[in-house]
């Protein structure tokens, strides 16, 4: 044991040997150093201004970050969200354009069918239309099928340039439409039929309707058919001669 003893006893003295020498030898050195730039030190003055600039920057520094801290945290603030009036979800719209062909897909344009001459049939000239005439100041016509009150009324004032106040229709046992068409207070149905042809017209239905006068007479049927030919023959003598003329 006493061998292990010694040992340690000889290390401690190599090291405290080692320490003074290497700082003895540091020292002078940084001491030389030092006294070198303490001549120049006092002549470069200036080197104590930067610093204050310094600090002056670090405060603009400070203070930019804090207003930019407060921008940020504004705008995060103040959140705006859409106003929803429904539950449902749509997609945008999207810009529809006009057509604008480079050329006609059709060469000829579809036209109208129901213009006002393929609306408006013939008048009615039966009784009770003329006694619609006369005591309501309403035409009766006998119109197309698709045709609606609008339509009536629009085809009235193209065709005889007449104001209608209104309209009434019904669909007759025949599957015929039949309109009744009531004037404007400003215009008398009596002139408009006369001036359309519809009083001439109801003279001559009721010419060729003789067999209800006579039909309860012998032979009724014969002498009606002859009274027409007759009346033909007459207008078609009157025709001729204005032709000539």
């Amino acid at each position: 044991m006493a061998p292990k003893a010694k040992k340690p006893a000889a290390k401690p003295a190599a090291k405290e040997e080692k320490k003074p020498a290497a700082k003895e030898e540091k020292k002078p050195a940084a001491k030389d150093v030092s006294k070198k730039p303490a001549a120049k030190k006092p002549e470069v003055k200036k080197s104590a201004a930067p610093p204050k600039v310094v600090a002056g920057v670090v405060k603009a520094k400070e203070k930019a970050l804090k207003a930019k801290k407060a921008v940020v945290r504004g705008k995060h603030d103040k959140k705006s969200r859409k106003i929803r009036t429904s539950v449902h979800f749509r997609r945008p719209k999207t810009l529809n354009l006009q057509r604008a062909p480079k050329y006609p897909r059709k060469s000829v344009n579809k036209t109208n069918k129901l213009d006002q001459y393929a609306l408006i049939k013939y008048p009615l000239t039966t009784e009770s239309a003329m006694k619609k005439i006369e005591d309501n100041n309403t035409l009766v016509f006998i119109v197309d099928k698709r045709a609606n009150k609008p339509m009536i009324k629009m085809a009235v004032k193209k065709l005889y340039d007449i104001d209608v106040s209104k309209v009434n229709t019904l669909i007759r046992p025949d599957c015929e439409k039949k309109a009744y068409v009531h004037l404007a207070s400003d215009y008398d149905a009596l002139d408009v039929a006369n001036k359309v042809g519809i009083l001439w017209m109801q003279q001559w239905s009721s010419f060729f309707n003789m067999n209800r006068l006579y039909g309860h007479y012998k032979g009724a049927t014969f002498f009606c058919y002859s009274l027409r030919a007759a009346y033909l023959l007459i207008i078609l003598y009157i025709m001729l001669n204005s032709i000539r003329l």
